[in-house]
């Protein structure tokens, strides 16, 4: 893929200096000064780009790199080509990811959408009441309400909502067209565009009259260093507040609905739908389009398999798949029994038609 106006290459930096600034170790020092300008996967990285390998896997894809560089754990050192320097380091993935934020710093946050600038927007409202610290950017059409409270360096997009008596932190990205309302946001925190933070969550109370409506009057906690993905929705609370902890990241698509409480540095992938008054643990892992169920509690470290059902709780550091889920052995074992099933009646009536 060509470079384009949208993510430019950076004005580049040495082999040397990214050795440095990743933690990792440049097996050859004649090539320190050596210029890195921008990120590429393995098969189509050209000159000035770094790439990274986690397996063998990658060796016929190297047989057409170009790249200037590559991150590799030392065990794979040896498979890499000689026209390739080799920046040395146990956790590439790692070291890639922070080589990426080095240099294309603009795609790690929603982009301006306007050539505006800083400050608030003329097209913009800013409620009288509302506090904004030195620093805050608030653009076109944007809307912020009564008594709202957003610190500095913080940028609200264009046809964003922040409603009334909202706090945001510090740093934080509310992307175009989001709206967040009875919600308290911390700092470095990411919201993408179109995501809904703090509406009403579902529900109702089923009787003669029809379903009635239950008044929600809690609200939405996200902690530190959260990243919410487009179109995600986060319900507030009915009494108790929906809490997100800090540093998890939630992909686009994703449904939390009210009193919901996820711990600290989880990843939730996208079309995964959390059920009220559930608790997830920290560091827990959501495969997408996974389903959990209400009333239920997911221990620390859990890892769930895409497209799982959860419905009762689960105890902590195991990993979960299938529906209903359970533990991943368990369900491996049995699609593998019913494989064998299926296979054996083909097979029956191949024989019976053959007859």
């Amino acid at each position: 893929m060509d470079q384009n106006n949208f993510f430019p290459p950076h004005d580049g930096v040495s082999l040397r200096e990214l050795a440095v600034h990743l933690g990792a170790e440049l097996l050859d020092d004649s090539v320190g000064d050596r210029m890195i300008s921008s990120v590429s996967p393995v098969a189509r990285a050209q000159e000035g780009q770094v790439c990274y390998i986690l397996s063998r896997k990658s060796r016929q894809e190297l047989e057409t790199c170009k790249a200037s560089a590559i991150l590799c754990d030392p065990g794979l050192a040896n498979i890499i080509p000689a026209h390739i320097a080799i920046l040395q380091t146990k956790t590439p993935h790692s070291a890639f990811a922070m080589a990426g934020a080095l240099l294309h710093p603009i795609a790690m946050r929603p982009s301006p959408v306007t050539s505006e600038g800083e400050g608030v927007s003329p097209a913009a409202y800013v409620d009288p009441t509302a506090k904004l610290e030195d620093g805050v950017t608030v653009e076109p059409m944007a809307v912020v309400g009564a008594r709202a409270h957003i610190g500095s360096g913080t940028r609200i997009g264009a046809g964003s909502v922040v409603g009334a008596d909202v706090q945001i932190g510090r740093n934080c990205s509310i992307a175009a067209g989001a709206s967040v309302v009875a919600a308290l946001i911390g700092n470095n925190v990411i919201i993408h565009n179109g995501a809904r933070i703090g509406q009403d969550g579902f529900g109702f109370a089923p009787g003669p009259r029809g379903m009635l409506k239950i008044v929600q009057i809690g609200r939405v906690i996200i902690q530190d260093n959260v990243e919410i993905g487009a179109n995600t929705t986060i319900d507030r609370g009915a009494m108790d507040d929906t809490v997100i902890g800090e540093g998890t990241k939630i992909d686009n698509q994703v449904q939390i609905a009210h009193n919901v409480r996820i711990g600290r540095h989880c990843g939730i992938a996208s079309g995964a739908g959390i059920a009220g008054s559930t608790t997830i643990g920290n560091g827990v892992l959501i495969g997408g389009a996974s389903g959990i169920n209400g009333h239920i509690s997911i221990g620390d470290g859990v890892q769930i398999a895409a497209m799982s059902g959860v419905v009762a709780n689960v105890p902590p550091g195991v990993t979960y798949g299938g529906i209903p889920a359970r533990p991943m052995k368990d369900f491996l074992r049995e699609m593998a029994e019913k494989m064998t099933q299926v296979d054996d009646r083909a097979k029956r009536r191949g024989e019976k038609n053959n007859d």
